[in-house]
């Protein structure tokens, strides 16, 4: 069971707007099957769909609704508190089977926080938290309004910014150190890395691949990065 709060939004899965009163948490009890979530002291049910309801499983637009939790976290906070920063930049992650992976193997790489963009991004749906496997719970999930200032900030802590990219100008990913406060910056699915984003990184590397397909899914590529990242920081002494 996972405690919760939300606003009146709509589900990135189900496209059906939910409602909740004024109440700080909520527990989620389960699905009732029928696109019915119930939750100790109010059902949440199916209801007609309104005002930009989505059409798919993905995240559109704004990308907004999901549930929300019940304490945003603060990046600045977590930069000021942490002593070596190891962070995850998602710019632009649409698919919530996707975000659910990217959050389960940043919670078990140790990831500090996960940054994505409030827009054209999909946010923590139910399906999320189910793929995630309890992650979205567990690592701070920060929805920021713009990624390059975003980036300009941590790189004002003293963070490495480090992009991932296909092509013949990126370094490899066994050639860049890790073992300093440190964010990784994976792209969206099928376009990657935005220009103003990448420009916005230090470095730019890249997973080498050896057969004929010529990238990875971003889950997949986030784990094989944030791994790399996780040899080196504990060779360092680093958790």
């Amino acid at each position: 069971m996972s405690l919760l709060s939300c606003k009146d939004s709509i589900d990135n899965q189900t496209g059906f707007s939910f409602n909740c009163p004024s109440i700080s948490t909520i527990e989620v009890i389960g699905n009732g099957g029928r696109n019915e979530f119930t939750y100790r002291r109010i059902t949440l049910s199916k209801r007609s769909k309104r005002g930009g309801a989505r059409n798919n499983k993905h995240a559109q637009g704004g990308g907004g609704g999901g549930f929300i939790s019940s304490e945003q976290p603060d990046l600045e906070t977590i930069l000021d508190s942490t002593e070596n920063p190891f962070l995850l930049v998602l710019d632009g992650v649409q698919d919530p089977h996707n975000l659910g992976a990217c959050l389960r193997t940043a919670d078990g790489a140790g990831v500090h926080a996960v940054i994505a963009p409030r827009n054209r991004a999909v946010s923590i749906t139910e399906t999320v938290m189910r793929i995630s496997c309890g992650a979205a719970e567990n690592v701070p999930f920060i929805r920021v309004v713009n990624i390059v200032r975003t980036l300009e900030l941590m790189r004002e802590h003293g963070i490495h910014l480090i992009g991932t990219a296909d092509g013949a100008d990126s370094t490899s990913l066994y050639d860049v150190d890790f073992t300093g406060p440190t964010a990784l910056v994976m792209g969206a699915e099928g376009k990657g890395l935005r220009r103003l984003t990448q420009e916005n990184c230090d470095q730019v590397v890249s997973i080498p691949m050896h057969g004929k397909v010529d990238c990875l899914n971003v889950s997949v590529a986030t784990g094989v990065c944030l791994y790399e990242a996780v040899r080196q920081r504990s060779g360092k002494g680093h958790s």
